[in-house]
């Protein structure tokens, strides 16, 4: 059975320090299979490093005169760094190039050209903020009723799958029930849109994420049973799992347990990619 983790942040994102050797090592003594590589890019609320503009940082930590660092990835180092433990433990485990693109409406173009860059193996399409404003702050959602902010992070999600391609699947496509400081909200309110995000999803011939963080979270499944029951009935096939890691303590956790909830639910394979291309598993 094909064990891999197909969401995983190391010290290339601005909110971890996790050692890419240290990950694969440890990935390694789990009995791992395959790992990709998803560090962070959010266009919109973060630089890159070489831009001429400076770094953005966000007051934050103990102290006032604390900052919070906001940067994407330092591509050609991540990439360089990449291909080098690709080759060091080739023959012991399948390390992918993946990032992990927190996109906006209006950050698409610089998405694209990133795209262009580098011979991706995988991309997440993920939303984590919108107008640039972001949901683990509350700064989205705030001033907006439980329903407002539900139903515009759906149809950013909706307009994102219509004019964006250069993805594999979308990551954490219920995001925004993470970050609800109301509680649960109804499905059958955003039932339609999510219906329409995931027809656009298989006829463009994408998937989606389970992103096991979900038990960390205090979550059922994320996404949903209710959206993963509607992708299954639609004729989804896609799925890729992904631990959401940061740390080592959440590296692979879950993943297994994942998968049986899956085959449970009808589900008969996961997929790990390569060269943008889905390559399927039977659970």
């Amino acid at each position: 059975m094909m064990f891999a983790d197909y969401h995983v942040h190391s010290e290339f994102s601005d909110d971890s320090d996790y050692r890419m050797e240290d990950i694969v090592e440890e990935a390694l003594e789990m009995g791992m299979n395959e790992l990709c590589f998803t560090d962070h890019v959010d266009y919109g609320v973060k630089r890159d490093w070489d831009d001429p503009r400076g770094i953005l940082y966000r007051k934050g930590g103990a102290g006032e005169s604390e900052r919070i660092l906001l940067a994407n990835v330092d591509y050609p180092h991540y990439v360089n760094k990449i291909h080098m433990l690709q080759e060091r433990y080739n023959n012991k485990i399948t390390i992918r190039l993946g990032m992990e693109f927190g996109i906006q409406q209006h950050t698409i173009p610089q998405y694209e050209a990133l795209f262009r860059c580098y011979p991706f193996d995988f991309i997440l399409l993920s939303v984590h903020q919108i107008e640039d404003k972001e949901f683990w702050t509350g700064d989205f959602q705030r001033g907006h009723t439980q329903r407002e902010f539900y139903l515009r992070y759906y149809w950013e999600l909706l307009s994102l799958v219509e004019n964006y391609h250069n993805y594999s699947v979308l990551g954490h496509m219920d995001l925004i029930s993470r970050y609800d400081p109301i509680g649960d909200f109804p499905f059958s309110q955003v039932e339609h849109i999510i219906e329409q995000i995931l027809k656009r999803v298989i006829a463009d011939g994408k998937g989606i994420e389970v992103n096991t963080s979900c038990y960390r979270y205090g979550l059922d499944m994320t996404p949903c049973r209710e959206i993963l029951g509607m992708y299954r009935d639609l004729g989804g096939e896609i799925l890729t799992i992904g631990s959401d890691s940061h740390k080592r303590e959440h590296l692979g956790v879950y993943i297994p347990e994942t998968m049986n909830e899956l085959k449970g639910m009808g589900f008969k394979q996961i997929c790990t990619f390569e060269h943008m291309n889905p390559k399927f598993h039977p659970l």
